[in-house]
């Protein structure tokens, strides 16, 4: 049987009671004395303002500590990744600038390769211009005396005796001094512009036409057969200098007088073979023949 002080005990709230409290920790539930813990007791919950700091504390305790920690992991996470973001970005602003140095470094090189190209071929097309004034001849283009003794020599080295492979024909023009004297150099020039223009013609392509100086030209017959072919090429020669030409309003004419001369026949060297053929040149100015072989 109960008797009134154990009545009393056990009817009477105590300061425990009334201030007891209950934490969660997850699956844990332990009553702590609110009072105890320096806890202020609330008021009953009809009495919280919602949205109050004391209600806020009060739901708090009531979060399981795993949800919290998860929680707080996660806003952990959201700012490592957003740190990360930050650093990414960094890195991609310092790569881009880097790679317009680069291509600024590019563009600097693919200019001065372009300035060097275009210096190249001037020089080249220099060389090639210089290349061509010294191998031919200023007023009618044709190749010089240097041109043509260099490719008389390339001749001689690939003789194939003792059959005649080639000959040389060596051209003066009648009659040129007495034009030249009365009409000027000018109308002199024009007209050995012709005469070179009309040799160019009448020679096959396979033979070379060149200019030696003043009025006297030569050519390298090559592939010859016998000596009636080089009769008839000397007058196909005489014939197409001799035609009558127009200078501005003037007609004039020039016969020229042709000297030939065979390899390895006449001569050996080139030399040999251009002494050859001038004297017979000149023995076909005396005779007027047109023209005349060395013998």
């Amino acid at each position: 049987m109960l008797n009134s002080d154990d009545f009393t005990r056990r009817t009477t709230p105590g300061p425990s009671a009334a201030g007891a409290a209950v934490l969660h920790n997850g699956s844990t539930h332990a009553k702590i004395d609110a009072t105890d813990a320096g806890i202020p007791i609330a008021p009953p919950a009809h009495r919280l303002r919602p949205g109050s700091p004391r209600e806020v504390a009060l739901r708090a305790w009531d979060i399981p500590l795993g949800v919290l920690e998860a929680r707080l992991g996660s806003m952990a996470g959201e700012q490592e990744c957003m740190a990360a973001l930050d650093r990414l970005r960094t890195a991609l602003a310092h790569e881009l600038g880097r790679c317009q140095q680069l291509e600024l470094k590019v563009f600097d090189v693919q200019t001065e390769l372009a300035q060097l190209r275009a210096e190249l071929a001037g020089t080249r097309a220099g060389e090639r211009r210089a290349r061509h004034l010294a191998m031919h001849d200023g007023l009618t283009s044709l190749p010089n005396r240097n041109f043509f003794r260099q490719q008389l020599g390339l001749a001689l080295a690939h003789l194939e005796p003792p059959r005649p492979t080639f000959a040389v024909l060596y051209l003066d023009l009648d009659g040129f001094k007495p034009i030249n004297d009365t009409h000027g150099h000018a109308i002199g020039d024009e007209l050995l512009r012709i005469v070179a223009a009309r040799l160019s013609q009448a020679v096959r392509a396979e033979d070379m036409v060149s200019r030696l100086g003043g009025d006297e030209f030569a050519c390298l017959m090559a592939d010859l057969r016998d000596r009636e072919q080089l009769g008839r090429l000397a007058v196909k020669l005489v014939e197409a200098v001799s035609a009558p030409l127009m200078v501005g309003k003037l007609r004039l004419s020039v016969r020229p007088s042709i000297g030939i001369a065979i390899c390895p026949t006449d001569g050996a060297t080139a030399d040999a073979l251009l002494e050859k053929a001038d004297a017979a040149m000149y023995r076909a100015k005396r005779h007027r023949t047109g023209y005349a072989f060395v013998d």
